[in-house]
């Protein structure tokens, strides 16, 4: 079968590779319909990761629509021809941290995540032909029928994660908030959070269009992340700060901003997926603030799968009006490179194997 293998930065080929054969009973093998690009992957994309990246071996991609084709003796859930997804990260369902919600840390697994390199479990890929899941009763979900491939697609990691860092940010009616990076996630937190009734919102991008796509779509103050947008909500907020920041980047520069826009006894959010060491924070600044720090990037999905299915089938969110770009499997470097370097206005893309 095809997949797209890790080379080396900026470095994403279509080798062909075997079909994954089932060897666990709590395992099935589903044919991929569709998958995508997170935000997280461009951090492979660009070397950051290339140290937990074995080249040449390395397969890519954690969001899924995709059909069963074969399952274990030991799976329940599941049948041939089921439409089903997953949770970006594999997880058992019975030890201790799956218990108690944290599924990203699943002691069994050990934090393995599909597509993210020896580090984290060395596991196959969604962006292949077909998928090996291990502990499918555990993680995976069917996709209810009416559902789209992008509305299954955003189930894997982005919906979830918009849910999570809402629940962090705990926004209140009239509160103020901050939004700081207008990707996917962000979008999708962005109107999550209109919901709430929140008062004064305002959105940060360093990218002109997403600005403008957010401002368009859902009325906010758009502003870059630079010192003259944190002035226009320190002057527009009496100089205190916004309520509560949703942080959705996951870099130094990100973090920091929501540390300034946030009052003193705000919350910040940050759903971020961090790859720096280090970050100087200031912990004065944050104890005479009474600020509450959330970080939360390697988000615990799986729990909230099924709350994010119902949202979309609710009509609280489409996700599927942000896929504004398609690729065949064989196109993914240009897919990858396109969603990097924000081309041609893209928002989020789609790959149909």
């Amino acid at each position: 079968m095809k997949a797209a293998v890790y080379y080396g930065p900026q470095d994403v080929r279509i080798d062909e590779v075997p079909r994954p054969a089932l060897t666990d009973p709590h395992a099935m093998v589903v044919r991929v319909r569709a998958t995508s690009i997170c935000g997280s992957d461009l951090h492979i994309w660009r070397g950051t990761l290339d140290g937990i990246m074995k080249r040449g071996s390395s397969r890519l991609g954690h969001e899924l629509s995709g059909e069963v084709v074969e399952v274990g003796s030991a799976v329940g859930a599941f049948k041939p021809g089921d439409r089903v997804t997953m949770a970006y990260s594999a997880s058992c369902g019975e030890c201790y941290m799956c218990r108690v919600g944290q599924t990203a840390h699943c002691l069994t697994t050990q934090k393995a995540v599909y597509g993210f390199g020896t580090a984290f479990g060395d596991l196959n890929g969604c962006q292949a032909e077909y998928l090996l899941i291990p502990f499918a009763d555990a993680h995976a979900m069917k996709v209810a029928p009416g559902l789209s491939d992008e509305q299954a697609l955003t189930l894997s990691c982005n919906l979830p994660s918009a849910v999570i860092a809402n629940r962090l940010a705990d926004l209140q009616p009239g509160e103020s908030l901050a939004v700081v990076g207008l990707g996917p996630t962000g979008l999708m937190s962005l109107e999550l959070a209109l919901k709430r009734g929140p008062g004064l919102v305002f959105a940060f991008d360093p990218v002109p269009y997403r600005r403008a796509y957010a401002q368009k779509t859902y009325g906010v103050t758009s502003l870059s992340p630079d010192e003259q947008g944190l002035q226009q909500v320190k002057e527009a907020t009496d100089g205190r700060g916004v309520d509560k920041v949703i942080e959705v980047v996951g870099t130094p520069a990100s973090l920091q901003l929501s540390l300034d826009l946030a009052r003193p006894g705000g919350t910040i959010a940050a759903i971020g997926v961090f790859p720096d060491n280090q970050f100087n924070l200031n912990l004065a600044d944050v104890f005479l603030r009474d600020l509450s720090l959330h970080m939360n990037g390697f988000a615990n999905v799986q729990p909230f799968m099924w709350e994010a299915q119902r949202l979309i089938l609710t009509g609280v969110i489409d996700p599927s009006r942000l896929f504004s770009h398609r690729f065949r499997l064989d196109e993914v470097s240009d897919a990858f490179r396109i969603f990097n370097n924000k081309e041609q206005e893209v928002l989020k893309v789609l790959i149909a194997p």
